[in-house]
């Protein structure tokens, strides 16, 4: 089973937001997809229970516990705080893509730029060749913030993925239980663009 765990210990940063949509997108790929939500206010799960039945199913998997239908993805939604534990070296040995959102604010990139400097050296740890890549959450490329992000993520050669602006085109599908990819071309084509070299990141997997 392929793994995409989705990780940065700040909550709201988008993690279930990346979660949802990397799970509608392979879903809709004809992939058979299963969440992990490892948060507390499990809203991975909240968007699996309201997803109607006639798009591509995503099923939601427990901790610990087997699975009767076996799944060719899994993607993980960590919990805010996975950072140095047991559990995320378990975690990040298991991945083969590990994905860290991160917004722009001068208090999430700080915490972002450690937490990714301790991935980088746990993925060390667990001779884990899993790749490692970074979303631009709410942000605009050619920002100063982007600026930031992009001049420490050189310094440890893991690239950015995405710049996905702020839209309530997100928000609005999560109430209905879709992804951006459940949506006509019409409504989410510029957010669409800005998931291509993600895709292709996704695509390219051990």
């Amino acid at each position: 089973m392929k793994t995409i765990l989705i990780a940065n210990p700040k909550g709201g940063c988008g993690k279930t937001t990346l979660t949802t949509n990397i799970a509608g997108h392979l879903a809709r790929r004809g992939k058979r997809v299963a969440v992990l939500d490892m948060d507390r206010q499990q809203s991975s799960a909240l968007w699996i229970e309201k997803r109607p039945e006639s798009l591509p199913q995503v099923r939601l998997m427990k901790y610990n516990q087997n699975s009767d239908k076996p799944s060719n993805w899994l993607i993980i939604d960590s919990a805010a705080g996975l950072s140095g534990s047991n559990l995320a070296l378990s975690m990040i040995k298991q991945a083969s893509k590990i994905i860290v959102p991160v917004v722009p604010s001068l208090y999430d990139l700080d915490a972002s730029r450690q937490f990714l400097t301790e991935l980088v050296e746990e993925k060390k740890v667990c001779n884990s060749n899993c790749d490692i890549g970074v979303v631009g959450m709410r942000m605009a490329p050619r920002t100063r913030a982007s600026g930031m992000l992009e001049d420490f993520l050189d310094e440890l050669a893991l690239p950015v993925l995405a710049y996905l602006r702020e839209t309530q085109i997100y928000v609005n599908a999560a109430f209905e239980g879709k992804s951006l990819f459940d949506l006509p071309r019409y409504l989410a084509g510029r957010e669409l663009e800005q998931w291509i070299y993600m895709q292709q990141w996704l695509k390219n997997i051990k």
